[in-house]
């Protein structure tokens, strides 16, 4: 099979590369995904400068979005921001025979713009793709008008509102992605509880197999990385399921596990702390203050 990574820097490339017109702007185009013509078959890596928004249906090509699988069906919307690495595996046998569109646009679009700025606190750029937005027919009907928008507005002419215009449509399609990711999290609770008592499982072992004495409290990173999920993912799920941040969540179960410790052993303080991953006596007590309001040693003694 092919291997090759294709590195893909304008919008201008892309339509190159696909055999498209000349985009009629230079930094955002949207594209009816029945135009694209079949890919080659094998295995290749594209990796994109600029941002990108997709409604796929009937895409069945096997799909990584950086490592991990992507689940492409019906009504699906993947948002991808530059940089990121995209792995296409064709078969032989694969039919071609997708629908839908993609928008992509470059950051130069977003210039002397808030949007530069706030388009980073969109966290869904950065989802593992098998947390892909999964749409309802009234959802997908409502992000496709806000497309065909967008791509009537760069049909016009080009004047000193086009631009304006443009990057309120993406913040309003943004805006939509957000509510629907939070409506997802709410009714896909299955999948996330899952993903929660993995978590658990996972922090349980490391808690009782020594390694907090080891290597300390593991990161947040090191954390997304065993449950093959993003960092910002994680986080975003925690604090649907429990109102907690990932590192809120990993203080709090190191606190109850202090707790424990001070209130059925004997061990001292420092031996505690030590056990807990702590180089320093002092970062364990500031830590378990700022989250009892007591000391190590106060909540001791409020036990005897």
């Amino acid at each position: 099979m092919n291997k090759q990574v294709i590195r893909v820097r304008s919008i201008s490339e892309f339509h190159e590369l696909f055999r498209l017109q000349k985009p009629e702007h230079p930094l955002i185009t949207i594209i009816d995904l029945e135009a694209l013509g079949p890919p080659v078959e094998g295995s290749y890596s594209r990796v994109f400068d600029f941002y990108s928004i997709s409604l796929k249906k009937n895409f069945y090509l096997k799909m990584l979005y950086g490592q991990q699988p992507h689940d492409f069906d019906e009504g699906v919307l993947h948002f991808m921001a530059p940089g990121q690495v995209l792995t296409i595996q064709v078969e032989k046998d694969y039919v071609h025979s997708p629908s839908g569109w993609m928008i992509l646009f470059h950051p130069d679009l977003l210039w002397n713009t808030p949007l530069a700025k706030t388009i980073k606190q969109y966290e869904y750029f950065g989802y593992a793709a098998n947390e892909a937005l999964h749409l309802s027919d009234k959802e997908e009907t409502m992000i496709t008008a806000i497309a065909k928008s967008m791509q009537q507005e760069y049909h016009s002419a080009i004047d000193k509102f086009s631009q304006s215009v443009i990057i309120a449509q993406l913040e309003l399609l943004l805006t939509y992605g957000d509510r629907f990711y939070q409506r997802q999290f709410i009714t896909r609770k299955m999948s996330g509880h899952d993903i929660l008592n993995r978590l658990e499982e996972l922090l349980d072992h490391h808690f009782n197999s020594g390694a907090l004495i080891e290597k300390g409290l593991p990161t947040v990173v090191d954390i997304a990385e065993s449950l093959h999920i993003t960092p910002d993912y994680l986080s975003s799920l925690l604090k649907s399921l429990t109102g907690q941040s990932t590192q809120q969540h990993l203080h709090n179960k190191l606190i109850e596990l202090a707790k424990e410790k001070l209130s059925t052993t004997d061990l001292s303080i420092s031996e505690i702390a030590y056990q807990l991953g702590f180089e320093h006596l002092a970062s364990f007590s500031k830590l378990f203050k700022t989250k009892t309001n007591l000391s190590p040693l106060e909540f001791r003694r409020s036990f005897n």
